[in-house]
C-alpha cells in the first residue's frame, strides 16, 4: 500500500492497516471489518465500538499492549496521529540522552501518549489527570501489562485550575511535557463538532446522514477530555503561564493545537514570558492538519 500522506517516516501506520494481521492478533475486531465502497477491508468509523476494537487491535499487534480498554464515553484516540506526536517529540528532545522523562498533562482514560512513549522509545512517563475514573482505568491497563510497571506512573491533579502544580514534584525534572487540550468550550459545541465529523465521514462514503437528536461521539470524550470553559485557547493560555513557573524542571513544554487561530496568540504569550525558543511543528494525516507547539526557557535546543 502507498504511504498515508503526511505521517512521520517512523510511524508504523504509514502504510495503512493490515486488517488480516490485526484480526489474527485481536479476534474481537473481526465482526467490525467489512468491505468499503472501494472493495477494501475497513471498519465503520462512525461506530464507537468498531473504533475502540481497532485501537485495541493496533495496540496489541504493534505495541505489545494487552487488554487495552476504556470506559463507555471516554475519548478513543486515533492511534496513528498519537504515534506521530510521540515521533516528533523524539526528534525534538534529540538522541543525546539515553533516558527521557515525559509528562502527559490530561492523560485521559486511554493513557495513549505515555503508553506509546514507553513502548516505542522506552521512556519513563508520568500521566496526570483531574478525573479519578480515568486514572483508575489506565492503572488497570498497566496492571495487565507488567512491562509498563516502573515506566508509567499516574498522578491525580487535585486542582482543576492547575496543570503542573501538584504534579511536578520538588527536585524532579522532565525532558518534555505533552498535552492534548480540550478542544471545545462547552458540551453543546462538542456535540456540534461531533455532528460535523459524522457528516464528513458520511460524505466520504457517498452517503446522506440525518442528524440524530442525541449524537454519539464516535471517538468519545468525557467532559475534561473534550471541553472546558474557554476551550482550547484559554487552556493553552493557562498552561503557558504556568509553564514559566516550572521552567527549570521541564526542558520542553509542548501541546497539540487543533485550531489554527489559536497558534499566534499562544506564540505571542510564550515570547512575552521570555522563552528562548519556540517551534511550531505541523502534522498531517491525509487532509487533516494539526500542530504541535513547543517552547523552552532553558536555551538548550533539541
Amino acid at each position: 500500500m502507498p504511504d498515508r500522506k503526511g505521517l512521520h517516516s517512523k510511524n508504523l501506520h504509514k502504510h495503512g492497516y493490515d486488517f488480516s494481521s490485526l484480526v489474527e492478533s485481536y479476534p474481537p475486531l473481526a465482526p467490525h471489518v467489512k468491505e468499503n465502497a472501494h472493495g477494501n477491508p475497513s471498519i465503520e468509523f462512525a461506530d464507537p465500538q468498531a473504533v475502540k476494537s481497532l485501537n485495541a487491535a493496533l495496540l496489541t499487534h504493534h505495541y505489545d499492549i494487552a487488554g487495552w480498554d476504556i470506559p463507555e464515553g471516554a475519548l478513543c484516540p486515533p492511534i496513528p496521529g498519537r504515534a506521530d506526536y510521540i515521533h516528533h517529540i523524539a526528534e525534538l528532545v534529540g538522541p543525546s540522552k539515553t533516558q527521557i522523562n515525559l509528562l502527559d498533562i490530561g492523560t485521559g482514560a486511554n493513557g495513549i501518549y505515555p503508553i506509546l512513549a514507553c513502548q516505542i522509545y522506552g521512556w519513563r512517563c508520568v500521566g496526570s489527570d483531574i478525573n479519578a475514573r480515568s486514572l483508575e482505568n489506565v492503572a488497570v491497563i498497566v496492571d495487565r501489562n507488567p512491562h509498563l510497571k516502573g515506566s508509567l506512573t499516574l498522578r491525580m491533579q487535585q486542582d482543576q485550575n492547575q496543570m503542573f502544580e501538584g504534579i511536578i514534584q520538588k527536585g524532579e525534572f522532565f525532558d518534555v511535557s505533552v498535552c492534548n487540550p480540550p478542544f471545545h468550550a462547552s458540551q453543546d459545541e462538542a456535540n456540534k463538532g461531533c455532528q460535523l465529523k459524522l457528516k464528513n465521514l458520511a460524505r466520504n462514503r457517498g452517503e446522506q446522514r440525518t442528524q440524530p437528536t442525541s449524537p454519539t461521539l464516535n471517538f468519545g470524550g468525557l467532559e475534561a477530555e473534550l471541553w472546558c470553559k474557554g476551550g482550547e485557547r484559554l487552556f493553552l493560555k493557562k498552561m503557558i503561564k504556568e509553564s514559566k513557573t516550572f521552567s527549570s524542571q521541564c526542558r520542553w513544554f509542548t501541546s497539540l493545537v487543533s485550531k489554527a487561530d489559536n497558534v499566534k496568540p499562544a506564540i505571542k504569550l510564550i515570547r512575552k514570558l521570555g522563552a528562548t525558543e519556540v517551534r511550531e511543528i505541523e502534522m498531517k494525516q491525509g487532509n487533516k492538519i494539526t500542530r504541535i507547539l513547543a517552547w523552552t526557557f532553558t536555551g538548550v535546543g533539541g
